[in-house]
C-alpha cells in the first residue's frame, strides 16, 4: 500500500506544481482532505481542530494508514513547494463528500452511505461523521481560487452527525430500507470537532446536511445503486474499516 498510495500521491502533486511553475501559473488550488487534519494524537483532547492541526504522518505510517499519510505528506509538500518557488498554493481539505454524482460509478464515500442505508452485515460504531456536499466543495474551490487574499489551508467540513442520527434522519423520508445496526455507545466526546470558520470568513455558505443526505439517496435510487445484486453483498469500504465492530 505504501508504494501504491504514498509515492504516487506525493510525486503526482509535485509533477502538477512543477508544470504550473513552468507555465507561469500564478495560483494553484490543491484538494487535500480532513484526513490530513484528524489523526494527531498529541492534539489536546476536546479542542476544536483548525487549519493549524496536522495529522501526524509518522504516527499514520507506523499504523500503516497510508491513505492519511499520503494526504498529509502531499499537502505539506504542496505548501512547501509554493513557498520555495513563489507559487501561490492554497489547499482545501474536504471531509466526507456526499451528494449527487457526476460519474456513473459509485465512489468510496458514497459506498459508506449506501452501507448505512442498505444495512450491511457488520455492526457499526455510532461515530460522528463530518459531511460536506460535493456542490459546496465545488463552490469552496472556486471561492478560494477567485479570492485574492486566500492563503494556506482551508478546512471544508461544515456539519457533523452520528451514524444513528443519519439513520433516524433518512428513515423519515425513506422508511423501507433495512439500515445498518449501530452500537449504543456514543463517541461524540471522543472525537474532536473541526471548524470551517476560516473558509466561511471568505463568504462560503454550505447547504444544510439534510439536503445533502436526501439528495444523495434520491440520486442513488435513480442510478440503481440501492438495488440488491445477487452475489454482490453490501460491504463497508476498507477506508472506513475502523467504523465497524
Amino acid at each position: 500500500m505504501q508504494s501504491e498510495v504514498l509515492s504516487p500521491a506525493v510525486k503526482g502533486t509535485l509533477n502538477v506544481l512543477q508544470a504550473c511553475s513552468a507555465n507561469n501559473v500564478q495560483k494553484v488550488v490543491v484538494v487535500s482532505s480532513t484526513a490530513a487534519v484528524h489523526y494527531n494524537p498529541s492534539w489536546p483532547h476536546g479542542r476544536i481542530k483548525d487549519e493549524s492541526c496536522w495529522s501526524d504522518k509518522n504516527f499514520c505510517m507506523k499504523n500503516e494508514n497510508w491513505y492519511t499519510a499520503a494526504k498529509t505528506i502531499a499537502e505539506e509538500t504542496a505548501l512547501e513547494y509554493g513557498e520555495k518557488n513563489g507559487l501561490n498554493v492554497v489547499t482545501v481539505c474536504p471531509c466526507i463528500v456526499l451528494g449527487p454524482l457526476l460519474q456513473p460509478l459509485i465512489n468510496t464515500t458514497s459506498e459508506l452511505l449506501i452501507y448505512i442505508i442498505k444495512g450491511g452485515p457488520r455492526l457499526m460504531k455510532n461515530l460522528p461523521w463530518n459531511i460536506v456536499d460535493v456542490r459546496d466543495v465545488a463552490d469552496a474551490l472556486l471561492l478560494v481560487y477567485e479570492k485574492v487574499g486566500s492563503s494556506g489551508r482551508y478546512i471544508c467540513a461544515p456539519d457533523r452527525i452520528s451514524t444513528n442520527d443519519i439513520v433516524k434522519l433518512l428513515k423519515k423520508s425513506y422508511p423501507n430500507y433495512n439500515y445498518v445496526n449501530c452500537e449504543n455507545k456514543d463517541y461524540e466526546s471522543e472525537v474532536s470537532p473541526v471548524t470551517s470558520e476560516k473558509l466561511k470568513s471568505l463568504g462560503w455558505k454550505p447547504r444544510k446536511m439534510e439536503e445533502t443526505l436526501l439528495d444523495s439517496v434520491e440520486y442513488f435510487e435513480k442510478a440503481g445503486f440501492l438495488q440488491d445484486v445477487e452475489g454482490c453483498p453490501c460491504r463497508l469500504p476498507h477506508l472506513f474499516h475502523f467504523a465497524s465492530d
